[in-house]
């Protein structure tokens, strides 16, 4: 691939590179869970491929686990399904074709693997990917969820079932009436830092006791109410955020909340 290098990741090398931007064990509480995390579920075929760079380093990454353990509310057993992916730490390496080369090794090793197909969750703004490049790889959009989520697949035999949304998303959020409720999975590293924030500023700002869960395996996160799975931020029954945000912000919607 000349100046660029896809490396895979592995319970012995994965402390060596970090995990989205985060490379120091000692001071990143939320990347020593990390690893634990993938240590977990990569006997159970969790996969991070890294995009390396001769010029910039580390520059991107893919992660992707089979169906039955998605990190999101979603029936996608015999897919593989895509976490996250991302490239381009620096601008100048972005539009590179990085993205479509681990799409490629994703899609490839679904099939070498008899898989159903590939699919995933994508939404426009922070912390998910937006749907455009897995339609240019010939995904279809199969279902959506609120407010603007949707989930996508590539097939590889049409007959095959869709995958879908959990319809009880709605009833899952009917379990959180009252007050703060914070639910969060070491999928996603950047839940440690921002719900921290959150949860000092609610005690101290607005005088809230925060109820955090830690969605501990698959089956949890499958059972949020939030499409995103990995983080959801509820008060009085009303989805406030769908991914983590900043302590800012988070005082800027209660405030409008309280009002």
């Amino acid at each position: 691939m000349g100046e660029i290098e896809i490396i895979d990741l592995n319970p012995d090398n994965i402390s060596d590179y970090g995990v989205c931007g985060y490379k120091d064990l000692k001071k990143h509480v939320e990347l020593r869970k990390k690893i634990a995390w993938f240590q977990e579920y990569y006997p159970k075929g969790l996969r991070i491929k890294i995009v390396m760079s001769k010029k910039g380093g580390y520059q991107g990454m893919l992660e992707y686990i089979p169906g039955e353990y998605a990190h999101r509310p979603v029936e996608a057993d015999g897919y593989m399904f895509i976490h996250c992916i991302f490239v381009g730490f620096r601008k100048e390496f972005k539009g590179q074709g990085m993205a479509s080369q681990l799409l490629d090794e994703c899609i490839k090793e679904a099939q070498d693997k008899n898989m159903l197909g590939v699919a995933v969750v994508t939404r426009k703004g922070p912390f998910m990917v937006g749907k455009d490049i897995f339609l240019n790889k010939g995904f279809q959009i199969v279902d959506s969820a609120q407010p603007d989520f949707d989930l996508l697949v590539k097939k590889f035999d049409e007959e095959s079932p869709n995958p879908r949304f959990r319809e009880d998303m709605n009833e899952s959020l009917k379990e959180y009436p009252e007050g703060l409720t914070i639910l969060r999975s070491v999928q996603c590293p950047y839940t440690e830092k921002n719900v921290n924030t959150i949860i000092e500023s609610a005690e101290n700002k607005f005088k809230l006791k925060t109820n955090l869960i830690d969605l501990d395996d698959a089956v949890a996160v499958q059972n949020s109410p939030c499409a995103f799975g990995s983080f959801c931020l509820i008060y009085e029954g009303k989805i406030l955020s769908y991914h983590p945000i900043s302590k800012t912000k988070f005082e800027n919607i209660m405030k409008k909340e309280l009002k």
